[in-house]
């Protein structure tokens, strides 16, 4: 016993003396701590502040030059109310049907009285598997101008004329945001999934000892339980919908659609920070961006009661 307690002792002698600093229980939060402080600072703080000093710069290959606000002053052009409009339009469309679609179907699936329950959540989970890019290629496909395209094939079976799907800003718009729903979807069953599987049924037995009805049981129980995770989806649903990029740059076979009528703002953003190599320029649209959608995310924050204080 005590030749172990010797050992101790020494082994705490040497600590102290060689890496003290190291074995401190002051100093060990922060050593654990510090990879991520680290991958804070360079990956994400950093390229803030990069872009925020850029966009008060002109940024071409051979020269830096400070501006001022000449490059927000640049934003108030045809091409970038267009890319703002047609994020805007997306936004709004997927979220009309990504928030209520899943919900119902979330609400089924979780259903006892549900057959094959588990396979409907694999069928429609499978598409969020898919890559943005061969997605995109495979809607271009289907909504080609060709006569042989599969929606121009359906056009003549029921003896209508072929269609420019892709060059119609009405039916465009169709297009992508039935991309999105196939591809989102299935994410956002499993968002509501989740949550519906944490209510008490203890409630639901409740409910219907009082006689409540399936919808009455929906509206009382089901939805205000939702509410955080409904946020939550809102809120992810808003990003992703000013955000989007891959899907309208792959349905239109690059960044160049007809009139303009897939312009987004990252394309906007690729356009012309990376096409035309004016980085500041590109900077200011993408600090414009992330303010319009915080100040929208707000907006819905506050709508939803997120900010009052609890009682």
């Amino acid at each position: 016993m005590e030749t172990q307690q010797a050992v101790v002792s020494t082994t705490r002698k040497k600590r102290a003396a060689g890496g003290g600093l190291l074995y401190s229980q002051k100093v060990a939060p922060y050593v654990f701590v510090l990879p991520f402080i680290l991958s804070f600072l360079i990956f994400f703080a950093y390229p803030v502040v990069s872009t925020v000093i850029m966009s008060f710069q002109e940024v071409l290959p051979d020269q830096t030059r400070f501006i001022g606000f000449a490059n927000y002053k640049k934003l108030l052009n045809p091409d970038f109310y267009k890319a703002l409009l047609n994020n805007t339009k997306y936004t709004f469309w997927t979220l009309l049907i990504l928030i209520p679609v899943p919900l119902v179907l979330a609400v089924l699936l979780n259903s006892k009285i549900m057959k094959a329950r588990n396979f409907f959540r694999a069928s429609l989970f499978i598409p969020a598997l898919t890559s943005v890019v061969v997605a995109g290629t495979i809607f271009r496909l289907i909504f080609g101008e060709l006569d042989g395209s599969l929606l121009n094939s359906f056009m003549h079976m029921i003896g209508l004329e072929s269609q420019k799907w892709l060059r119609s800003s009405g039916t465009a718009m169709f297009a992508m945001v039935l991309l999105a729903t196939w591809r989102w979807t299935g994410i956002n069953i499993l968002y509501f999934l989740s949550a519906l599987q944490s209510i008490p049924n203890e409630l639901y037995e409740s409910a219907e000892m009082d006689g409540a009805s399936v919808w009455q049981k929906f509206r009382s129980i089901t939805l205000p339980l939702l509410k955080p995770v409904t946020i939550y989806v809102l809120t992810i649903s808003i990003y992703g919908g000013y955000s989007m990029f891959v899907e309208s740059y792959t349905m239109f076979n690059g960044n160049n659609s007809p009139n303009q009528i897939g312009l987004t703002m990252i394309g906007y953003i690729y356009k012309q920070g990376l096409e035309s190599n004016n980085l500041g320029f590109g900077s200011a649209i993408g600090l414009t961006l992330l303010v319009i959608t915080l100040l929208v995310n707000l907006v819905q924050l506050k709508s939803f009661g997120l900010f009052k204080k609890e009682e």
